[in-house]
């Protein structure tokens, strides 16, 4: 299973809003540019993040984009929902009468568990979680000497 580039900078880009929470609203082409997206590619990208509720847009002179909830309120299941939809592997996971064979398929209930476990993972996991890792990959490491 492989998720769309649509998804992975749209988390990147909430991932950078959340890094900045409780500044100033940021410019999009800040975002674009700190985390390498095409800016007209960005602009695609957040429409369906303003819609779902979880971006809000300030227009003037200090306007910008910023997270309309606490980061530890926006769960990584539902910005893949609002830019991916489904993360089923196949089709008749989500609907079985695309296949005649899906009552009887093995295979299907193996895709039907991948799709779980995805759901289960994205569905734990915050955008607060994935400020909190950031960070600790921008500490330096310290190193350790012995003599």
């Amino acid at each position: 299973m492989k998720l769309s580039t649509r998804t992975r900078y749209g988390t990147r880009a909430l991932l950078e809003l959340a890094l900045h929470r409780g500044q100033e609203p940021v410019f999009l082409k800040d975002i674009a540019r700190q985390q390498e997206i095409s800016l007209s590619y960005l602009e695609h990208i957040i429409s369906p993040l303003i819609a779902g509720g979880i971006i809000r847009s300030t227009k003037g002179p200090r306007g910008g984009i910023s997270l309309a909830r606490n980061p530890e309120d926006i769960k990584l299941s539902e910005i893949t929902r609002l830019l991916e939809g489904s993360v089923a592997p196949v089709e008749c996971v989500n609907d079985p009468s695309v296949c005649t064979r899906s009552s009887s398929c093995a295979t299907r209930d193996v895709w039907t568990r991948l799709k779980e476990v995805m759901d289960g993972v994205l569905e734990s996991t915050t955008l607060q979680d994935l400020v909190e890792k950031q960070r600790k990959k921008e500490q330096p490491e310290t190193a350790m000497y012995y003599i």
